[in-house]
């Protein structure tokens, strides 16, 4: 890809004009217009890079592993049970056609039989890649499968040859690591070693975020990721002069502003990010995919006003993809609502219960908790009926791959004390879900915003207190006010009142009723707090005793793959040092 660096886009849209459908296909050209494609996409022309691939993505491994690609993401984007359908079909097909190239009567064991019997000559530069191509393959069926289900269980459900897939990119590692010097030169080489670092790094990275309990669920017995080592790989895979640099550099994105806040603890490298996003926002100043990474970056720096800015740009940088559209509206609905400008964030919440199928309940349900902070006379002019929404939740819960997602249980759960004749009403619900998401991480790198949440917090907290008909639910009430509140404080590092505020939460564990998550994930919130002393027995002791002391509480899976990272950084914590 790397060879059309100096190219401007309208080379790109200019030589697309030019193309005829090739009336043959051979492996060199395969591969260019993979790129092509690939440049396609990211200047926005998402179905010209599709009407490129089509015509041989089913003679070309390349053009079948581009076309499904592009329909995978659009997949992941949309959530629409459609879309993964015709992507996990289209997935099949480029399986089938990568199969074809593959080296005939072997099986997958057999290669690395092949390749220390044989010199590497006797693999055929096309027989590499097909292996490369047909792992790549399975690792898409592999990604779509955890986009359904962030429990992962799907993924034995989806019967899906991850294993397989490992172990083909382990030979075609061994296979790199035998050529090394040999054909270091030529292009396809390069090309085949792009595609061992992603499948490498980005398998590693994956497998180094599952905690063992998961791990097991998959009988990955044995294997175990190592995350430094997969960053590294997609590092010099991000590096690399390769048709793939950009899918690593991808990769490590989504991986630094989103895996790391949502299942991990919110500790992403923001200066690689900018690093590896900087010559693409030059090459795709308008490119809606570059420019949703930017702003993202922007609202994990707390520059909440510049990344709202920079959404509304993408947002008008293309009308192919509406579903980029609805990213950037739940990424502005957050922006507004860490600075507590309830207007704004309902209206994007609002858009995306209109216009986005990915989850209606919880949108419903965002919806209701944004207008229940705002006053009633602004609810009033919404012209929205709070409870009526709240009611709504549980209609709209859907399953994939016969599951349930597990924040769309959440809230059905809460949603509940409306289903009452005479509802109880929630207590800050959409800073609740703030937390669910991590975002008190993010709020907690400004200042100002974070003192305005804890006078919200505060307000919250004198009204329970001054309840003269408390309900059944008000220790759960209590309780989240106070883990809230502990938060807010922790990140003005008022860290001996944050203590209090945690500690408090524990102690009321027997008086909860409902929201039994709170407790542990305040031992959690606990831990991290120790850490920040610079007491790691403490931080370890707390964390360990959320991991192994409760069970079926909401979001059980999302703390614990927290709680794996937590002991993992804790790990490599020098004792008694803040």
């Amino acid at each position: 890809m790397a060879e059309n660096c100096e190219m401007d886009e309208d080379c790109f849209e200019d030589a697309y004009d030019r193309i005829p459908v090739a009336s043959k296909m051979d492996f060199q050209t395969s591969i260019e217009e993979c790129s092509m494609a690939l440049n396609l996409v990211l200047n926005n022309k998402f179905s010209e890079a599709l009407d490129l691939l089509r015509p041989w993505s089913k003679d070309s491994m390349y053009h079948a592993l581009g076309y499904s690609s592009i329909l995978v993401m659009q997949a992941a984007m949309t959530f629409e049970h459609k879309d993964i359908q015709t992507a996990m079909a289209t997935i099949k097909e480029a399986l089938n056609t990568c199969q074809r190239f593959r080296k005939r009567n072997s099986v997958v064991e057999s290669l690395s039989s092949l390749v220390s019997k044989q010199s590497c000559d006797s693999l055929k530069a096309e027989e590499m890649h097909a292996e490369i191509c047909y792992a790549e393959c399975l690792l898409q069926k592999a990604t779509l499968t955890f986009v359904q289900d962030e429990n992962m269980i799907s993924f034995i459900k989806g019967g899906i040859k991850i294993r397989t897939s490992y172990q083909i990119y382990k030979d075609c590692q061994h296979v790199l690591n035998m050529s090394q010097g040999v054909d270091g030169e030529t292009d396809t080489f390069t090309q085949f070693e792009g595609g061992v670092k992603l499948g490498i790094g980005s398998f590693n990275l994956m497998l180094s975020l599952l905690p063992a309990r998961i791990l097991r669920l998959l009988e990955f017995i044995g294997f175990s990721g190592n995350r430094e080592f997969g960053l590294a790989q997609l590092r010099e895979g991000a590096a690399s002069h390769s048709l793939r640099a950009i899918l690593s550099v991808l990769t490590l994105l989504f991986y630094h502003t989103y895996v790391c806040l949502i299942l991990g603890t919110g500790e992403g490298n923001l200066v690689e990010a900018e690093a590896l996003l900087e010559p693409y926002l030059d090459r795709f100043p308008r490119g809606s995919i570059i420019l949703f990474y930017s702003a993202r970056i922007a609202v994990l720096r707390g520059h909440f006003e510049k990344a709202q800015v920079k959404f509304v740009e993408c947002i008008n940088a293309q009308q192919q993809w509406k579903q980029i559209h609805h990213l950037c509206y739940w990424e502005l609905m957050w922006c507004h609502s860490f600075q507590q400008q309830w207007r704004e964030a309902y209206r994007y919440a609002d858009l995306l219960c209109k216009e986005s199928r990915w989850s209606k309940a919880i949108y419903v349900y965002q919806k209701a908790a944004i207008l229940s902070m705002m006053s009633e006379e602004e609810v009033r002019k919404t012209g929205e009926n709070v409870v009526d929404l709240f009611r709504q939740v549980e209609g709209l819960k859907q399953r994939l791959a016969g599951k349930s997602i597990p924040t769309e249980k959440f809230a059905v759960r809460k949603s509940r004390r409306y289903s009452a004749a005479k509802p109880v009403k929630l207590i800050i619900p959409a800073l609740e879900m703030m937390y669910v998401w991590n975002g008190f991480t993010i709020v907690g790198k400004r200042a100002d915003a974070t003192e305005s949440l804890l006078i919200t917090i505060e307000k919250a907290e004198e009204e329970l207190g001054a309840d003269p008909n408390p309900s059944e639910f008000h220790p759960d009430d209590q309780c989240l006010v106070q883990m809230l509140k502990g938060l807010c404080l922790k990140h003005l590092g008022r860290l001996l009142q944050a203590e209090l505020c945690f500690t408090q939460v524990l102690s009321s564990e027997k008086r909860i009723r409902y929201d039994h998550y709170l407790i542990p994930f305040t031992l959690y919130e606990l831990g991290l707090l120790y850490k920040q002393q610079g007491d790691i027995a403490k931080a370890t002791r707390s964390i360990e005793d959320a991991k192994l002391n409760y069970k079926d509480y909401s979001m059980e899976s999302r703390l614990h793959f927290r709680i794996h990272a937590a002991l993992n950084s804790l790990k490599g914590s020098p004792v008694n040092s803040p």
